[in-house]
C-alpha cells in the first residue's frame, strides 16, 4: 500500500509540474496575442473619412460581392447580395460570369468558349498585343498531335489557321509543322516532347484571364485581396504614427482624408503606374498640375513654378541658376 501510495504521490506531482509548464507557455501566448494585436484598430482612421456607416458598410459589402465574383464564388456572392439586400447590376455581374464560365471550359481541357470569345474580340486583343488566340490555335493543335497518326490530316487542316499569325509567330510556327514528322514515332521520345507538357494549360488559362480582365476594363488580381495585404503591411506603422501624434497632441498633422502622415513602402507587387510628389508642394503631380522639367534638369510640380516666378523669372529652390520660367518642359511618366 505504502508503494503504491508513493507512485501516486510521485505522479501527481509530475502532472503538476507538466502543468505548470504547459500554463507558463499559455500565459506567454496570450501575452503575445496582446503585444501583437490592437483592439483599436478602426480609431486608425477617421469615420470622417466616409461620408456615413451606411456608406462605409456598402462599400464593403461592394467589395467583398466583387472578390467572390471574381473568385468564381458565384452562389455565396448572390447569397450575400439577398441576405444585405445589396443591389447588384446585372451589368456589373455579367463580366464576371462570362469570365468564370470560360475559366471553367479551359480547367475542363474545353477550348470551344475561349477561342470563340477570342475571334469576337480578335480586334481589341490585336489593340493589346495580345497572343491569346493564338495560343489557343496552338494549343488545340497540340492536342491533335497527341492523338496520333490517326489525327494527322486533321491537324494539317487546322493548320491553316495559323496563317493570320505566321509573321509574329513564325518559329513556334515551324517547330509544331517539324513535330509532324516525329507524329508516327510518337512524339513523348521526340525532340518536341514539351508540347505535350501539361503545363500549357495552365498557361493559357493565365494568359487568358489577365487579357480577358484587360480588356473588359477588370483588374487581375481582387482589389479587396490587394487592399487587405496593403492593409496589412501599413495598418501597424499607421498604429504607430497615431500613438505618437497623440502623445505629442499634434492633432492638425494628419486630417485623414485622402492622405497619410507618411510614405508607406508597399512593394513591387504594388506599383501599378509612375507617381511624381512635387518636392516643394509636397503634392502628387496630376494631369491639371504636371511635372515640370527646369533647365537645370530639376523637376517639380507646376504650381511650384508659378508661385517661385519673381519679376518674370525663376530662381530654382535647389540650384542658383535663374532662368525662363517659359523654359521649363512638362515630363510624362
Amino acid at each position: 500500500m505504502s508503494q503504491c501510495c508513493q507512485k501516486i504521490k510521485d505522479t501527481v506531482q509530475k502532472l503538476a509540474s507538466d502543468h505548470k509548464d504547459i500554463h507558463s507557455s499559455v500565459s506567454r501566448v496570450g501575452k503575445a496575442i496582446d503585444r501583437n494585436f490592437d483592439s483599436e484598430i478602426c480609431g486608425v482612421v477617421s469615420d470622417a473619412v466616409w461620408d456615413s456607416r451606411e456608406k462605409q458598410q456598402q462599400i464593403l459589402q461592394m467589395a467583398i460581392v466583387e472578390h467572390l465574383y471574381q473568385q468564381g464564388m458565384l452562389s455565396v456572392a448572390e447569397e450575400l447580395c439577398q441576405e444585405s439586400t445589396l443591389n447588384v447590376d446585372l451589368d456589373f455581374k455579367q463580366p464576371f460570369l462570362e469570365l468564370n464560365r470560360i475559366l471553367e471550359a479551359l480547367h475542363e481541357q474545353d477550348l470551344g468558349p475561349a477561342l470563340e470569345w477570342a475571334i469576337s474580340h480578335r480586334q481589341r486583343l490585336l489593340e493589346l498585343n495580345s497572343s491569346l488566340e493564338f495560343k489557343l490555335h496552338r494549343l488545340h493543335f497540340i492536342r491533335l498531335l497527341a492523338g496520333g497518326p490517326e489525327k494527322q490530316l486533321e491537324a494539317l487542316s487546322y493548320a491553316r489557321h495559323f496563317q493570320p499569325f505566321a509573321r509574329l509567330h513564325q518559329r513556334e510556327i515551324q517547330v509544331m509543322m517539324g513535330s509532324l514528322v516525329y507524329l508516327r514515332l510518337g512524339l513523348e521520345k521526340s525532340p518536341y516532347c514539351h508540347l505535350l507538357d501539361s503545363s500549357h494549360w495552365a498557361e493559357i488559362c493565365e494568359t487568358f484571364t489577365r487579357d480577358a480582365c484587360s480588356l473588359l476594363g477588370l483588374s487581375v488580381e481582387s482589389p479587396l485581396s490587394v487592399s487587405f495585404a496593403s492593409g496589412c503591411v501599413a495598418l501597424p506603422v499607421l498604429m504607430n504614427i497615431k500613438a505618437v501624434i497623440e502623445q505629442r497632441q499634434c492633432t492638425g498633422v494628419w486630417s485623414h482624408k485622402d492622405e497619410l502622415p507618411i510614405e508607406i513602402e508597399l512593394g513591387m507587387k504594388c506599383w501599378y503606374h509612375s507617381v511624381f510628389a512635387c518636392p516643394i508642394l509636397r503634392q502628387q503631380t496630376s494631369d491639371s498640375n504636371p511635372p515640370i522639367k527646369l533647365i537645370c534638369g530639376h523637376v517639380i510640380s507646376r504650381d511650384a513654378l508659378n508661385k517661385l516666378i519673381n519679376g518674370g523669372k525663376l530662381k530654382c529652390p535647389y540650384c542658383p541658376m535663374e532662368q525662363n520660367p517659359a523654359d521649363g518642359k512638362r515630363i510624362i511618366f
